[in-house]
């Protein structure tokens, strides 16, 4: 595994995780003093975010499923837990943008080679109720379900249990 944001984890194949890049802040409050430049006083950390690149080959190795998932993680709003491979812990985040790029299209419109741009945004935790939710993919299960406009029936066992039939 290079990385997982919650549900989805990037691989080598499918779903290939090919660059990363990050910005953090910190926050300063100014103060006006006459004569001199102002001092800076931290306040504390600002926002941080982090930008993914991954390519999808779906004719060769399949994966258009996980790209699904991504969909259905970037509309729940949920904040998912994003660690790289090497078990390095980066906080929990929200996929603010996803920016999916097909080339090569094949007969059904769909491109050989897939790129997915991922804009992540640095979240505060889960509240406790939404903790076990997010953890077992319960929340991105319905998510998928009504983003492939599943019925009613199929919606309510997914809500319940969260596993789609």
């Amino acid at each position: 595994m290079l990385a997982s944001i919650g549900p989805v984890s990037f691989e080598i194949l499918p779903l290939n995780l090919t660059g990363w890049s990050a910005s953090e802040e910190s926050s300063f409050a100014e103060k006006s003093v006459l004569g001199i430049r102002p001092p800076l006083e931290w306040v504390g950390e600002g926002p941080a975010s982090w930008s993914l690149t991954a390519k999808l080959f779906p004719e060769k190795f399949g994966g258009m499923g996980d790209l699904d998932v991504l969909r259905a993680v970037r509309a729940s709003g949920l904040p998912q837990f994003f660690m790289l491979g090497s078990g390095t812990p980066l906080g929990w985040v929200v996929i603010e943008k996803l920016k999916v790029k097909h080339s090569y299209l094949d007969p059904g419109g769909v491109g050989k080679v897939v790129e997915i741009d991922i804009e992540l945004k640095a979240s505060g935790g889960p509240s406790n109720g939404a903790f076990f939710s997010i953890l077992t993919g319960a929340e991105i299960g319905i998510n998928i379900a009504r983003s492939l406009n599943f019925g009613g029936a199929a919606l309510s066992d997914a809500a319940r249990g969260g596993v789609l039939t």
